[in-house]
């Protein structure tokens, strides 16, 4: 009897001791300087809100953020190194469409969709159907028009982007003639169009927004199904003719699989923290997004309905993904 108490009670302590362990492990996360992963170029939207939110949430973790670059392959080539991460330190920052998307496009993807762990949306932001003043079309009607009469250079983000996919399903609906012209990222993507050399782009309102404001683009229509105030001046891509549409980026974070959840849920309440105060609020707000947060959960099931909804698009595209003659 008394080696089996002796036995209990040292199991207890032991237990205790480990849960205190625990305690002591989730209090002691973040123990050195995060990372954030965008796997596209500055400039775009990713890299805005990713600048945006290091201080703040530096600050509410006690420890510095810093932002780091990593592109190549539509953004998987970031993703992967979230993904095959192991430090608990370093988050992915990017449009959540194109990472759930991303393995029913690219064959020899560098990680598993299994490999990463949803920690939490952060904004929503249409996407702008834009192109050059010097372009013959001026909407959506008059460039369907130009579209089936002479072929449209259509510029994006790279192949797979959420902004890709949603030129697919426009050219889909419209039966249009057009040519993909990706690039490394979106802040390219909008200068080359705003050039001349690219017909059109569909893209992120963040990073597109300043160079319709500065003239150097016009907006043939919006990617929400209802106008935004902020640009309620403009009509959306829905009700000028293509009533199921709606497209944008949803910027999110995402770590890899392995971090412990009692990180995950810490970084998740920062980093909520930082973009539902009324500061960054107003500043999203300003450039045309809106604030929209998830749980872990959430963000899961987010993905997996994505895939599903652009899984169709894509299928149905088959090899006229990149573009039709």
């Amino acid at each position: 009897m008394n080696n089996r108490r002796q036995f209990l009670e040292t199991v207890a302590v032991t237990s205790l001791g480990m849960t205190a362990l625990g305690a002591q492990a989730q209090a002691a996360w973040p123990s050195q300087v995060l990372k954030i992963i965008v796997p596209f170029p500055a400039g775009g939207t990713s890299d805005v809100i990713a600048r945006l939110i290091s201080v703040p949430l530096g600050e509410i973790l006690k420890t510095q953020v810093v932002v780091e670059n990593r592109t190549g392959a539509n953004g998987s080539v970031g993703a992967g190194v979230v993904a095959q991460s192991s430090d608990s330190h370093t988050m992915l920052l990017s449009d959540m469409s194109s990472v759930a998307t991303a393995p029913l496009i690219i064959k020899d993807l560098p990680f598993k969709p299994t490999d990463l762990q949803g920690v939490t949306m952060l904004a929503y932001s249409p996407h702008m159907l834009v192109a050059a003043p010097s372009q013959p079309f001026s909407n959506l009607k008059e460039m369907i028009e130009f579209g089936k009469k002479n072929k449209i250079n259509v510029a994006s983000s790279g192949t797979g982007s959420a902004n890709h996919l949603g030129m697919v399903e426009i050219a889909q609906l419209t039966g249009i003639k057009w040519q993909h012209v990706p690039y490394r990222g979106g802040a390219q993507s909008i200068a080359d169009t705003a050039a001349g050399v690219t017909h059109v782009v569909l893209n992120g309102m963040l990073a597109t927004l300043p160079m319709v404001n500065g003239g150097r683009l016009k907006v043939l229509g919006i990617s929400k199904r209802t106008r935004m105030a902020l640009v309620g001046q403009y009509p959306t891509i829905a009700e000028q003719g293509l009533s199921t549409f709606e497209s944008g980026t949803y910027q999110g974070i995402a770590v890899s699989s392995s971090m412990p959840k009692a990180a995950v849920e810490k970084l998740s309440a920062a980093l909520i923290s930082v973009i539902r105060s009324p500061e960054m609020r107003a500043r999203l707000a300003a450039a045309g997004a809106e604030v929209m947060t998830s749980t872990p959960t959430e963000l899961s099931t987010f993905l997996t309905n994505e895939r599903k909804r652009w899984g169709d698009v894509i299928q149905k595209a088959g090899k006229e993904l990149e573009g039709t003659a």
